[in-house]
Order: structure tokens, then C-alpha cells, then sequence
């Protein structure tokens, strides 16, 4: 039983972590109020320093950034000085979030819970920063809106599904990362044949 709790908090950490890759704000507030409510036997229990997010000045600055991310993202140019900016609060929310999930199931480091954290947040983030401008330039910016708003609705339920299905959700990890990977590496070989 041990072993399925263990799965399932990894489980959870990949998802969460991918999340973190398209929206850092999505999956840390949905986790903080996993770990909030319901208020006398919270879904998740946080140990220190994680538990920070309970609080509810933290959930509140959350909400605000969240607003402030899904109506920057929305918009041609800007959304790309965002994802600049994003290239690290993403990755180290997904560190963040990948830490806390392994923090919850065994009292490993940390810091061998924040590496694939911040690869696997940082690798679904470089993947989403290469194939905006493509968007942007083949829509002539007017797709940009309804892209951003599918990778918020994929981060929520990604989100979802890795606190209610965690395993199920970690093996559905692991085949995006494949691709991912594939898609990135086929990436590079292009530029390298074209130089």
C-alpha cells in the first residue's frame, strides 16, 4: 500500500510539475487549495516549508498573478516578453511543486526532488515558448488568445487529474515527455542541417 501512496505522490509531482510548464499560477493554486481545503481535514497535508501555501495571503497573491498571466498571455508581442519572464518563475514552480509532492511522500531531499521538478516545468515551458512565435506568425497574432486559453484549460485539468488520478497521470507524463524530447531534439537537428 506504501508503494501505491508512493506512486501516486510522484504521480502527482509530474503533473503538477508539467502544469507548472504552461502556467506556474494554475497548478500552485490548485495545490495550495488541495492542501487548504476543506478546512477541517485538508485533501493534502503540507509539512514545513510547503505549507506555506495555506495561507491566504499567499492563495490571494496567487489569484492576482494568475489574472494578471492568463490576460498578459493573451496578447500578440507581449505574451512573448512573458514567457521570457516565465522561463524562470515556471521552472521553479514546477521545482516547487515537485518537492512539495516527494515532501509528502517520503523524507528524501528536497533538493533531488527540485531537479526534475525544474526540467520537467522547464521542458513543457521551452516547448511552449518555441511554438508560440510560430502561432503568432502564422495567425498574424490573432490565434495567440485561443492557444492560451487551451494551454490554461490543459493546465487545469492537468492540474486535476494529477491530485484526483496521480497515477494515471504520471504514465501520461512520461509519454509527453517522450515527445517532447523528440520534438526539441528533431528541432535541433533541423537548425544543425541548416547551418
Amino acid at each position: 500500500m506504501d508503494a501505491i501512496i508512493a506512486l501516486g505522490g510522484i504521480g502527482s509531482a509530474f503533473g503538477l510539475s508539467a502544469s507548472a510548464g504552461l502556467n506556474a499560477y494554475i497548478p500552485l493554486l490548485i495545490f495550495a487549495l488541495a492542501a487548504k481545503f476543506p478546512l477541517d481535514n485538508p485533501l493534502i497535508e503540507l509539512s514545513s516549508p510547503y505549507d506555506i501555501l495555506t495561507n491566504w495571503w499567499v492563495i490571494g497573491l496567487l489569484v492576482v498573478l494568475l489574472v494578471i498571466e492568463m490576460l498578459v498571455d493573451k496578447v500578440p508581442a507581449v505574451d512573448s516578453i512573458n514567457d521570457v519572464i516565465q522561463t524562470v518563475v515556471r521552472p521553479v514552480a514546477g521545482a516547487f511543486l515537485f518537492a512539495a509532492n516527494a515532501q509528502v511522500i517520503t523524507d528524501a531531499s528536497p533538493l533531488l526532488a527540485v531537479i526534475p521538478g525544474i526540467l520537467l516545468a522547464g521542458s513543457v515551458h521551452t516547448t511552449k515558448a518555441a511554438v508560440r512565435p510560430a502561432v503568432t506568425a502564422s495567425t498574424l497574432g490573432t490565434g495567440n488568445w485561443a492557444v492560451s486559453i487551451l494551454e490554461d484549460v490543459v493546465a487545469v485539468i492537468t492540474s486535476l487529474l494529477a491530485l484526483i488520478v496521480p497515477i494515471i497521470m504520471m504514465f501520461f507524463m512520461i509519454v509527453v515527455m517522450f515527445f517532447i524530447g523528440r520534438f526539441l531534439w528533431r528541432r535541433r537537428k533541423r537548425k544543425r542541417v541548416a547551418y
